[in-house]
């Protein structure tokens, strides 16, 4: 049994086999999902689990270079995205609008479906390399 990290089997293995520039999203209950793209559904209930909470998990497990966030969430969301840039720390954060977000999902090697059910509560994160 893994002791440490992330312990869901299909993030782990979707995060092992990232390499560098890949990208994975972790998106609110409500964000599309192509059906080109690896969905892993952890959303159990409206809230459970949440947007910071997955994040915090995957940021601790994965290697990240910067991020992707929708416009929107600065406007319309501001405690997931104070909570956003709080856990992504020094990581570099490109805005765009949440129509061109929901295209580059398409690009994504998986979505992690939250339970999140606020607005624009959607991460891209694209993966670094662990040596410099």
């Amino acid at each position: 049994m893994k002791k440490n990290g992330i312990l869901n089997s299909d993030i782990a293995a979707v995060i092992a086999r990232m390499g560098h520039t890949d990208c994975i999203v972790i998106g609110d209950c409500g964000l599309p999902i192509p059906d080109s793209v690896k969905r892993i559904d952890l959303a159990i209930k409206p809230g459970l689990p949440s947007y910071p909470d997955t994040l915090e998990a995957v940021l601790a497990d994965m290697e990240v270079e910067s991020a992707i966030i929708a416009i929107e969430m600065k406007e319309q969301n501001t405690s997931i995205y104070d909570s956003t840039r709080m856990l992504l720390n020094d990581i570099p954060i490109k805005q765009v609008p949440h129509e061109e977000l929901k295209l580059l999902t398409m690009q994504a090697k998986a979505v992690i479906r939250t339970g999140e059910a606020t607005p624009y509560a959607n991460i891209i994160l694209q993966s670094g390399v662990i040596f410099k």
